[in-house]
């Protein structure tokens, strides 16, 4: 497992006399979803590449909140800046100090410009307006997906010169050998269950699981939802025939997804899926949605189905966990499909993307 980022206080004589400075808000949050992911694997990966040229910075912990952590990052980190006269900040989580003038930045997808509903109304005027705006000026942006490219070029106007793609990874926790009993005891899971990992947010359409929940029902498999609800998220409630388990640790997540019989994302908007992709690490069959990223990502490795039919998603979980011969395919083609997306080659891409641009 990738450290947690800390907060190094390198010698001058050891740093590099314009460093590239980390933004690792997110990583100091204390839940983990796709942005915090993100951060987490990504930045001490930077670091260790060039411990002379990166310089990680987080929030203190009184600012680790919502509107603090925004302050920190808008005055503090560009006023640190300044002061080691950093040739840039690489911020990975949505957001960039908008007053600091090189700026690298991450816009992990353009969801809350195409799904504004699925937001409250702050935190969407926040992104829409200020986030572009980050993104606009930046050096660079970078993003996950060839989907999410476009429809970054589509509806925040960035020029596609400076919009480049990076895919994440999956994390070498990930893997079919993984203690899933000791998982499963850990949140009472007795009966065998089909997955999905998704926050409690609306474009994540778990509201169509109801069927699939009531045709396993009658093979004796439970339908389990492990994720998060948000404040700024318009929230899922919950859903009949699924069992909820509301956050799960991180440390066990890998052990839930192997022992799951199948999993499944209905999502009508992702950037990427990295949720499929850890499923597939774990040797998990997955069914997910055929929009957005998730065929880009998912590939031949997935049932891809229409998330707006809930008998097709019924369906196809059914098969995922009833076909021997499909099992074994899906299978073999998630394990090859996962291992394409590394966070060590993504650390690479983006280190390269930062020297040319500092040493430029």
């Amino acid at each position: 497992m990738v450290p947690a980022v800390g907060h190094p206080d390198l010698s001058g004589a050891q740093r590099s006399s314009r460093p590239i400075l980390l933004n690792a808000r997110a990583a100091a949050r204390a839940t983990i979803t796709g942005v915090e992911r993100w951060t987490a694997e990504l930045l001490p990966r930077l670091r260790a590449l060039s411990p002379d040229r990166y310089l990680v910075l987080a929030p203190p912990r009184r600012a680790r909140g919502r509107a603090l952590g925004q302050a920190w990052e808008q005055l503090a980190l560009p006023a640190r800046a300044a002061r080691e006269r950093s040739s840039l900040i690489f911020s990975p989580a949505n957001l960039a100090p908008l007053l600091w003038p090189r700026n690298v930045m991450m816009l992990h997808d353009a969801a809350v410009l195409r799904e504004p509903g699925a937001y409250s109304r702050s935190y969407s005027a926040w992104h829409r307006r200020f986030g572009v705006a980050c993104a606009q000026g930046a050096l660079r942006v970078v993003t996950v997906s060839e989907f999410s490219r476009r429809e970054l070029i589509d509806l925040a106007g960035i020029d596609p010169e400076r919009l480049i793609v990076i895919r994440g990874g999956v994390d070498e926790r990930f893997t079919p050998g993984c203690d899933h009993e000791r998982v499963a005891a850990r949140l009472g899971l007795g009966a065998p269950y089909v997955l999905t990992v998704a926050t409690a947010d609306r474009r994540k359409n778990l509201s169509t699981l109801r069927a699939s929940a009531q045709a396993l029902r009658r093979l004796g498999l439970e339908l389990v939802w492990a994720g998060e609800a948000r404040p700024y998220f318009a929230r899922e409630g919950s859903i009949d025939g699924v069992r909820t388990l509301g956050y799960v640790d991180d440390e066990d997540l890998p052990g839930l997804y192997a022992g799951a019989s199948a999993f499944v994302l209905p999502s009508r908007y992702e950037g990427l899926g990295l949720t499929c992709l850890e499923a597939m690490a774990c040797g998990t069959p997955v069914v997910a949605a055929n929009r957005a990223a998730l065929p880009e990502t998912c590939g031949d490795a997935a049932l891809l189905v229409d998330p707006d039919d809930p008998e097709a998603i019924a369906g196809a979980v059914m098969l995922a966990v009833t076909d021997v011969a499909l099992r074994a395919r899906l299978r073999e083609a998630g394990l090859v499909r996962a291992a394409l997306y590394s966070w060590d080659r993504a650390a690479r891409e983006t280190d390269q993307l930062l020297r040319g641009l500092a040493d430029g």
